[in-house]
């Protein structure tokens, strides 16, 4: 039985993947600092509690257990820390995947899937964006991932060092078993804080009252909010597992690249809308103006995962992945 070390295991699609991992036959163990995660969400998988940042930490892990296949989920996501608190994400998402990586060529692991993002892009110069798409990322979050996925590159070409980076566009949705869903303090995507807004009504709050906030109604979209695409956590789990088989068969070699989306968009209006419908909720927001930096639309290509891992989505309609987190919130 193959055992797989799960980087940030603990977080929304960590705990999901552990999951996935288990379910498809695979022994799994937890590196996770808990500073954004959750113990209760590893479910069986024992949960060693480390740091990136720390070497010494790593070593332990690896000393204790001979892996044959990391994932890598455990980088600080927020764009708008990243910009005011630069230096932790470079510290966390560079410091610390060049000390795992380190760690695994040290310990004789050389197969690693990486978390990866569509904010290596930055502002889209074209609609979808495959993997040919110019890499300006605008932030330092988009920024430090690039950096890894250059890393990987060159650690695939002097070490042979096999891995996959693949690239989200808008995870969404939660266990469609309802066993873990999606927290994060604070929230910022979309769709749990329209849910949320849902919950303080379904519990009796005033609509009026709404907190919920759309930045932007002016962009060139059909309704005037802006578009983005939305893959359902699963769905990224099943990409990670086909990349991880691809790895460890030997199917797979060198530093490959691969963007994970729909292929298809939904604005802020349209996601507003289709919470209402799910939960029976009448949720109203309130307009604010844009945000700088917010592109009116970002929507992904994912032939090439199609090509390389055979790779689908499953869960494509929007009201199954807001179904599945609105299930999770009642469990």
């Amino acid at each position: 039985m193959n055992k797989i070390l799960v980087v940030g295991g603990a977080g929304y699609i960590g705990s999901h993947m552990v999951l996935a991992l288990q379910e498809a036959g695979y022994s799994v163990v937890v590196f996770d600092n808990l500073s954004r995660g959750f113990a209760d969400a590893v479910a069986s998988a024992p949960l060693v509690v480390g740091d990136l940042r720390s070497a010494e930490a790593l070593d332990a892990c690896f000393a204790a257990h001979r892996f044959d296949l990391v994932m890598h989920f455990a980088a600080l996501a927020y764009v708008g820390e990243s910009v005011g608190e630069p230096e932790l994400y470079y510290q966390n998402n560079v410091v610390g995947a060049l000390n795992l990586l380190a760690a695994m060529r040290a310990h004789g692991v050389a197969r690693l899937v990486f978390s990866s993002t569509c904010a290596t892009y930055g502002e889209p110069e074209r609609i979808p964006i495959d993997e040919t798409h110019p890499q300006r990322p605008i932030n330092p979050y988009g920024r430090t991932k690039l950096m890894i996925e250059q890393a990987l590159a060159d650690y695939a070409a002097a070490y042979g060092l096999h891995s996959a980076s693949l690239r989200y566009f808008n995870a969404a949705g939660g266990d469609p078993q309802g066993r873990v869903g999606e927290r994060h303090d604070p929230e910022t995507h979309l769709i749990p804080l329209v849910l949320a807004e849902a919950m303080r009504l379904k519990r009796g709050g005033e609509p009026s009252a709404t907190g919920l906030q759309v930045f932007g109604a002016d962009f060139p979209t059909a309704d005037g909010s802006c578009i983005r695409d939305y893959i359902h956590v699963t769905d990224l789990c099943s990409a990670h597992l086909l990349a991880a088989e691809g790895l460890l068969s030997g199917k797979l070699s060198g530093a490959h690249c691969l963007n994970l989306a729909n292929g298809g968009g939904f604005s802020v209006l349209e996601v507003i809308d289709a919470c209402r419908k799910v939960t029976g909720q009448p949720v109203q927001y309130r307009v604010f103006p844009r945000r700088a930096g917010d592109p009116a639309a970002l929507v992904g290509d994912a032939g090439r995962a199609a090509a390389v891992l055979a790779w689908q989505p499953r869960y494509r309609r929007l009201e199954t992945m807001i179904e599945t987190a609105w299930a999770w919130l009642n469990r």
